[in-house]
């Protein structure tokens, strides 16, 4: 089951909530990777987010809470991409499909991950021990998808080499964020995932 870190709110409107929260985090970001989390005020957050102070207050109770956004936001999106790539046969086509969604939503929500993992060294205890949570549930997704390869008998993998191949395709996923002031010189987002895969296979295979 998915934790998720309640963020308190005295607005009742969930669809407003929603909507001021994905203006919040837009900001956010963009401000996390110019100055740095610690660098960024709350008052500089709600300027780049779009409205005051005090409404940035009634949607959130400290800074940490926009992290957890942030988070939240990374995450629920990846569940969202997997949940609907079926797995149940657990062919390589369904294996191919899952890594390609994946890499794709890396591709889309760079500036996000980016921060999040730039950032998460200097988070508090709880709000690090949040996001490695966060970050195990996705390995386990990748988990559960290469377990029913392995029992439909398309790859081949003991169940020690499972969990450090899912691992591997979220770090490979992740470095289209972290290294693309390189990579993105020499391969296009198809390209890399292309070989990516290619490379995964042909250790699995």
């Amino acid at each position: 089951m998915s934790i998720k870190h309640t963020v308190q709110s005295s607005v009742k409107d969930e669809g407003l909530i929603e909507k001021r929260r994905e203006q919040m985090i837009q900001g956010a970001v963009k401000l996390f990777k110019e100055k740095g989390f610690h660098r960024a005020t709350t008052r500089e957050i709600a300027k780049a987010a779009g409205f005051s102070i005090g409404t940035l207050y009634e949607y959130i109770r400290t800074k940490e809470d926009v992290l957890y956004l942030v988070c939240d936001s990374i995450y629920d999106e990846v569940l969202h991409r997997l949940s609907g790539v079926s797995t149940e046969k657990g062919t390589i086509d369904e294996l191919q499909a899952a890594i390609r969604q994946y890499f794709e939503l890396i591709d889309h929500m760079a500036d996000k991950i980016l921060v999040m993992y730039q950032e998460s060294k200097s988070l508090p205890k709880e709000a690090l021990q949040y996001v490695l949570k966060k970050e195990m549930e996705m390995v386990s997704l990748f988990e559960s998808i290469l377990q029913a390869c392995v029992q439909a008998g398309t790859i081949q993998l003991s169940e020690k080499e499972i969990p450090l191949a899912a691992h591997h395709i979220v770090v490979q996923g992740q470095m289209w964020s972290f290294r693309r002031w390189a990579l993105r010189d020499q391969y296009t987002i198809e390209e890399y995932i292309r070989i990516q895969t290619d490379q995964l296979l042909r250790g699995v295979c």
